[in-house]
């Protein structure tokens, strides 16, 4: 696959994820004055007690967080991020859904399921549409604190300002909206954080070790296989790749892995555990 095709469909899948959060938002979250966390829950709740767009606010909250992400994450990410974000502010602002439902339950949790389905689309692909993520992985740079705890502090103060500011009801069922949401991009990039390891025998190993620690940035261990029965029958002295990556980045590494060598044999296994040597953490952060 060509990176122009590569860059297309992730294109179009952001594309996507965008339409879905906007749904979330429009046919669900925002007629009923519902909140998410993060970014769009701030940006919701401003809209609220002062009446004013949501498309412009949810802009405007973003920019504090995308200038986090400026130092935070690779240059890519930011602009796909920005240009992401500024997207869904476009299509919140023209959008017209008309109510699908009174029930609150069903707004909590459909609107979550929305917002969760696109935002996790969206980060699958290499973007951002929610800034409470970046802050977490800017804080995690700096001060050590995992990304799990920033992002729960950061929604306890903005349910606990909801309830103050709107009412206790509206601040439960966007808590209900927050975990729905939050559960939904799990299972969509399988966590945030989540590891897998590859074993690659290719025979352009060191094409492949090349593009591994150049283009994708991990590290990588190279075993000797003494020898190998395939359907070429047997072979003699195949060099075995061995990494870690973080889940977002599977899809470039078996883009980059099928560009040098579309015969490559790979075997992908979960992994509990991690520590040392050179790894990508999450959304590309630099090295």
């Amino acid at each position: 696959m060509n990176h122009a095709t590569q860059l297309l469909r992730e294109a179009i899948q952001i594309g996507v994820g965008i339409i879905l959060a906007s749904i979330g938002l429009k046919a669900f979250l925002l007629p009923n004055g519902f909140l998410d966390g993060g970014a769009t829950g701030i940006a919701i709740l401003l809209s609220e007690l002062f009446g004013t767009n949501i498309s412009f606010v949810l802009v405007f909250v973003s920019l504090p967080f995308l200038a986090l992400a400026w130092t935070s994450l690779t240059k890519r990410i930011f602009w796909k991020s920005l240009i992401s974000i500024s997207v869904l502010a476009v299509f919140i602002h023209f959008e017209n859904f008309s109510s699908i439902t009174e029930d609150k339950l069903l707004i909590a949790i459909f609107g979550g399921l929305f917002l969760g389905a696109g935002i996790g689309l969206t980060i699958k692909n290499g973007a951002v549409l929610d800034g409470s993520e970046i802050l977490g992985i800017y804080l995690n740079n700096r001060f050590g604190v995992s990304i799990g705890t920033v992002i729960l502090i950061f929604n306890t103060l903005l349910f606990s300002a909801t309830a103050i500011l709107l009412s206790v009801e509206i601040a439960m069922y966007s808590v209900l909206t927050f975990l729905v949401t939050a559960k939904v991009i799990d299972l969509i990039i399988e966590g945030f954080e989540d590891y897998i390891g590859l074993m690659i025998v290719s025979k352009e190993a060191e094409k492949v070790e090349k593009g591994l620690t150049q283009e994708i940035g991990i590290g990588i261990t190279i075993y000797k296989g003494v020898k190998g029965h395939g359907n070429t029958g047997e072979a003699e002295q195949k060099e075995i790749i061995h990494t870690v990556i973080n889940r977002i980045d599977i899809r470039r590494t078996y883009n980059l892995i099928d560009e040098i060598d579309p015969k490559a044999f790979i075997i992908e296994f979960d992994v509990n555990n991690v520590k040392g040597g050179i790894l990508k953490k999450i959304l590309g952060q630099k090295k």
